[in-house]
């Protein structure tokens, strides 16, 4: 049976208007990830109680700090944890991968069998809304791992009963995140150039942290979101070139962009993978650049009554810290 937690925190005010309804419960996996800590905080500034899934580890979770959270342990492998942590619950929102360990993660484990495990348990447990997401590229005859396993996930989620949204997201960036931050302490760390896969003109749209959270809370209140996939990045589309030069711009330095063959920066990547070096990036991440992950500019927009935030304005985060005073 899995061991349940409480994590003590600061006090929260409740308005009255709670007080006097039932509180909706909502389960959180991937809660100690970039975009799962984003969404805590989020739903901590609502009534919405939140339980996160914490798997099974001897290290302490890496929760957002400051926000009391309710914690299940179990693995996305044992049905009888799942169900435990489902208890009381009215919607889940799915955001654990494995494609942060890259090509040391496990999708079969994790993101195909965890996600049919959690659609089972969930279905059980009758949960009113289910959110999941995935990548823009998800496909089931995808040749790369981390876009089929994305694709087999979803299908499982729209064969169920559920009340489910699924949302193929652009890449999303924010401080701390697997992509800008990531970007940034290669570009400090490499003197002179910085490698582009092949020539760097892979079109991405990325989303803003913030934008993503807001649209993850908001559909709660959207019935046109239910049993629906939408696609959705930010308000343009930038070659990875572009991304570079605009983030060397930020951050006041220069580098000249050199193309190398994306089979050599593969191999360098998964040898570093399997030595544990501390790179910024890994197998998947040079999957997502291998194509063109783009979409409607108008979803967003349209359907969640958001306009969202372009990439050069939202990345003060990465400038130096002197600069930041002066601003």
């Amino acid at each position: 049976m899995p061991a349940s937690l409480e994590f003590k925190g600061e006090f929260r005010f409740i308005s009255e208007d709670a007080i006097m309804r039932e509180m909706k419960k909502i389960l959180l996996t991937g809660a100690t990830g970039f975009i799962g800590k984003a969404l805590t905080r989020h739903f901590f500034e609502t009534d919405y109680e939140i339980r996160v899934l914490i798997q099974p580890t001897r290290k302490s979770p890496d929760l957002p700090k400051g926000i009391p959270v309710e914690a299940a342990v179990s693995s996305l492998n044992d049905p009888r944890g799942l169900r435990a942590a489902l208890v009381d619950v009215d919607i889940v929102y799915h955001l654990a991968s494995q494609e942060a360990l890259g090509a040391r993660g496990n999708l079969l484990e994790i993101d195909i069998q965890g996600t049919k495990n959690l659609v089972e348990a969930a279905q059980e447990a009758r949960v009113d809304r289910f959110f999941y997401l995935s990548h823009l590229g998800a496909d089931r005859a995808s040749a790369y791992p981390l876009m089929t396993a994305k694709a087999i996930a979803e299908d499982h989620i729209q064969k169920s009963d559920l009340d489910y949204t699924i949302l193929r997201t652009g890449i999303v960036y924010g401080p701390n995140d697997r992509f800008s931050t990531a970007l940034a302490q290669m570009i400090r760390f490499i003197p002179l150039i910085f490698p582009l896969p092949d020539q760097g003109d892979t079109l991405l749209q990325p989303l803003w942290i913030e934008d993503l959270a807001n649209i993850l809370t908001w559909s709660l209140d959207n019935p046109k979101t239910k049993r629906e996939l939408f696609e959705i990045g930010g308000p343009e589309q930038l070659s990875f070139r572009d991304i570079i030069i605009t983030m060397l711009d930020v951050m006041g330095l220069q580098r000249y962009p050199v193309s190398f063959t994306t089979p050599l920066i593969r191999f360098g990547t998964v040898f570093a993978d399997y030595l544990n070096l501390p790179l910024p990036t890994n197998i998947f991440w040079l999957d997502y650049l291998a194509t063109n992950r783009t979409c409607s500019l108008n979803t967003v927009p349209h359907v969640f009554s958001l306009l969202p935030s372009h990439f050069s304005k939202r990345i003060e985060y990465l400038r130096p810290l002197e600069k930041k005073e002066i601003a």
